[in-house]
């Protein structure tokens, strides 16, 4: 099995953001970059699948900031290969990066019965999860989102995914390969690699470079303001005891006519 898992690096929302003077983007100047959870438990159910069902896992992103650390982490993980896809864009959205995506298989992949394509089912700039189905649309093939856990029958060579629904619903669906499925969640969480074995890697492994142009790949919605949500009001915190707090939680209730 060829397990290709495509990558993206998103903002660390636990650093302030900071909009910059165009007030169209984020400052970069403020921004950390990290690899995107739903991505890193993608990456965690290739290497799963791999050590199961034996192939080779690809891991592959858009050129990035701190993009190199995160190849090399899923390398130390049990992925074979990294590749980091360079190219003249910035801010692109799940569109385009889906059309870059794609044209890299084309041009590096030929998908056959033995391809299965992982990407993690959202991330902050991508709430809705499109890119697997912008995926699955490009490549002509079958697409699940918000998966929770996913099991290869090689006689029959099809897969069984088990899909998180809202309210705690789950649906299970089977598919032939080859497919796309964006992982919410590994079977396991993300294992963790001690410093030492990424340095290792990193003396003994390389992240192989592609080139891909932006020409004629449409970029997707286009951003014509960001602000800062504006504050409303303070909390206000109750002192006293039970009773008491009982008492002026009615007051409050009932001075804005809840009750």
């Amino acid at each position: 099995m060829k397990f290709i898992v495509f990558l993206k690096m998103v903002p660390d929302v636990i650093e302030e953001l900071k909009i910059a003077d165009d007030g169209k983007t984020l400052d970069s100047n403020w921004i950390r970059m990290k690899l995107s959870e739903c991505d890193e438990n993608a990456v965690e159910e290739a290497v799963i699948l791999k050590e199961k069902f034996g192939g080779t896992v690809t891991a592959v992103a858009l050129d990035a900031p701190e993009l190199d650390d995160a190849l090399f982490n899923a390398l130390a993980k049990g992925a074979d290969k990294a590749v980091k896809i360079v190219g003249e864009w910035k801010d692109v959205r799940s569109p385009a990066i889906a059309e870059i995506f794609a044209k890299y298989l084309r041009d590096n992949y030929p998908i056959d019965n033995q391809t299965l394509i992982l990407s993690g089912s959202q991330s902050i700039d991508d709430i809705e999860g499109e890119l697997v189905y912008y995926l699955g649309e490009l490549l002509n093939l079958p697409a699940f989102g918000v998966i929770t856990h996913v099991d290869y029958d090689a006689g029959q060579n099809r897969i069984s995914l088990v899909k998180e629904f809202a309210g705690g619903l789950r649906g299970e669906f089977e598919s032939e390969v080859p497919a796309v499925i964006g992982i919410q969640a590994a079977e396991k969480p993300p294992r963790y690699i001690p410093i030492a074995k990424i340095r290792a890697i990193m003396k003994s492994a390389s992240i192989e470079e592609v080139e891909i142009p932006l020409d004629g790949i449409p970029s997707g919605a286009v951003i014509d303001k960001l602000f800062e949500p504006e504050t409303s009001g303070k909390a206000e915190m109750l002192e006293g005891s039970t009773d008491e707090i009982i008492e002026k939680l009615i007051g409050i209730f009932s001075d804005k006519g809840i009750i």
